[in-house]
């Protein structure tokens, strides 16, 4: 590293053996990368070493300014970036309470019957299943009904109950309890129920992102929202 230094500082025309020069190669050394605050250092350890019967061509200062200054301005343009990115990647106070009133499509294993009766919501597959099942029930823990969704590819796959238990009969609004069963070929594969469910309130904390507030399901974070109805 030292060994480098010293060749850069010699094809700037500065004797690193000066004690201003060697300082200067010796706080610049411990650091990995070159910023203007570097490049001024190395200029004024340069003027204050050069030889007056041949200084530094003007030429030199030139191109070694424009380096200063494209090297300001790309640690500006990467600390502005850095903010447009953390903004377009957060949610504000404002996006989060337009989600009052909506209904959100989440994880969740309980979910409210439609006005119109049943219910719609979707699994979610890591994997491709040759077999996947729904079996909702009521609150005693009694099977409603089962839906088979059959072979489905990873990802999302959407069903919609008509409210009906096997039997025929009417349901009612719950809340009803979902779960979901999903195999390849005899072999477990990780799935998750996705559930509609009304936004009834947000919380915004003083640090970090917004935090809906679903009932039956509780405290939901809005990156957890897989699509808004």
């Amino acid at each position: 590293m030292a060994s480098t230094f010293d060749s850069t500082l010699t094809s700037l025309g500065i004797n690193a053996s000066s004690t201003a020069a060697a300082n200067a190669a010796k706080t610049s050394s411990t650091s990995s990368s070159l910023g203007a605050s570097d490049f001024l250092k190395l200029m004024t350890a340069q003027l204050n070493n050069q030889d007056p019967f041949s200084p530094t061509d003007n030429t030199q200062m030139v191109a070694q300014l424009a380096q200063i200054s494209s090297t300001s301005g790309i640690a500006e343009m990467g600390t502005t970036l850095k903010a447009i990115q953390d903004k377009l990647g957060a949610t504000s106070a404002s996006d989060a309470l337009a989600y009052v009133g909506r209904t959100v499509l989440t994880e969740g294993s309980s979910a409210y019957g439609r006005s119109a009766g049943g219910l719609a919501g979707a699994v979610e597959l890591d994997k491709d299943a040759t077999d996947v099942t729904v079996s909702i029930r009521d609150a005693n823990g009694q099977t409603l009904n089962t839906l088979s969704l059959g072979t489905q590819k990873a990802g999302t796959a959407s069903y919609d109950w008509n409210g009906k238990t096997a039997s025929g009969d009417d349901a009612g609004t719950g809340p009803f309890t979902v779960s979901v069963d999903a195999a390849n070929g005899g072999e477990a594969v990780t799935s998750r129920n996705l559930v509609w469910a009304p936004v009834a309130a947000v919380s915004v904390p003083a640090s970090g992102s917004p935090v809906l507030t679903v009932p039956g399901i509780g405290q939901v974070a809005v990156s957890a929202v897989r699509q808004v109805g």
